[in-house]
């Protein structure tokens, strides 16, 4: 029995989207389970395994309206064949890598928006509206939201609670609801990371599918093509934070400010939130990583002050790298993509 060539090219771009995905896993972990695991309420070796299984329901449950902007939002889905969607994911996954080497969570929507954006400019296809009046504006808009609730919240409501009663990690082991409730909160930020990031792999993948196998470009079809690349894709998460996530934990966990369980959790449930909104109502793929570091850093900002905090070697290198991954991911895209056209691949 022969294989259909077809099917046996799309093996390239889904090897490259399980590598994307293991790097976000990485990446994810850490606004995911920090606080969990800092304060040892779980064991390393089980972060992995519920990290994966909560991505994967959020991706299922909540990730098709995301998935649909990065399949045919920035790029039109008719471009999504199979060499632009590898040269897309690779962009993501490389820039990404550099980050998570480097310690330093990184936002993988905003390099995988410029990736598609780097293709997009090469072909002169770039769909402008989506992403200059809705994606961009919301990147600025959500961190700054996400900074001054937790700032608020850690100054009106985290100080005044803390004069009554001891809220750190120590009283966890004499306070089993408290410790259930930062479970909770990290489970949940697993699954808002489920029905946003998973999308920066499925959505391309969904699209080149469609395309390469000629399905009738309906809404039904999309779906069912999305849920089969999650079901691919999603599991490697798990994967990507049992291999590289312990640096990212750490450096997000212990290095910007010793949390303490009540700001814990008041960050992963604002977090969260704002971001499993976003994506279910408008569908915009955003950062689960600069949401969670804006809280970090507001509730740090209530708790010691704006100058500890933003004077940290930690919090600088931050800026840096978020400036700089998602332009290496342009860069990457449209000289890959230039290369292909040169090279009679496109």
């Amino acid at each position: 029995m022969t294989i259909d060539p077809v099917y046996s090219q799309l093996i390239l771009p889904l090897i490259v989207a399980i590598f994307l995905a293991i790097n976000m896993g990485a990446s994810g972990t850490a606004p995911s389970f920090s606080a969990a695991y800092g304060a040892n309420l779980i064991p390393r070796s089980l972060i992995p395994g519920l990290f994966g299984i909560m991505v994967f329901a959020g991706a299922i449950v909540a990730g098709k309206n995301v998935a649909y902007t990065l399949g045919r939002g920035i790029l039109p889905h008719e471009n999504m064949t199979i060499a632009l969607t590898s040269i897309i994911l690779l962009s993501v996954a490389l820039s990404l890598l550099l980050a998570n080497l480097l310690g330093v969570p990184q936002s993988t929507s905003q390099s995988t928006v410029f990736a598609l954006a780097g293709t997009a400019t090469y072909f002169n296809v770039l769909q402008t509206e989506k992403l200059f009046f809705e994606i961009i504006p919301v990147w600025f808009v959500l961190p700054l939201i996400s900074f001054f609730l937790t700032y608020l919240a850690g100054k009106y409501i985290y100080k005044p609670m803390k004069k009554r009663a001891a809220f750190e990690f120590e009283s966890l082991k004499k306070n089993p609801g408290l410790q259930a409730l930062v479970l909770i909160s990290s489970l949940y930020v697993a699954f808002s990371i489920g029905a946003n990031n998973v999308a920066n792999a499925s959505g391309p993948v969904a699209s080149m599918v469609m395309n390469e196998l000629d399905l009738v470009d309906n809404p039904a079809n999309f779906k069912l093509v999305m849920v089969l690349s999650v079901l691919v894709i999603a599991p490697a998460f798990g994967i990507g934070s049992s291999l590289l996530g312990n640096k990212v934990v750490r450096t997000t966990g212990k290095e910007i400010i010793e949390f303490g369980p009540l700001s814990a959790t008041v960050i992963a449930m604002i977090t969260a939130t704002l971001l499993l909104t976003v994506s279910l109502t408008r569908g915009i793929p955003a950062s689960l990583v600069q949401l969670n570091t804006g809280a970090i850093l507001g509730i740090g900002c209530a708790k010691l002050g704006w100058k500890e905090i933003f004077s940290k070697s930690t919090v600088q290198k931050f800026w840096i790298i978020w400036i700089v991954a998602p332009l290496v991911s342009f860069a990457l895209s449209i000289s890959m993509t230039w290369l292909a056209a040169k090279a009679g691949l496109l």
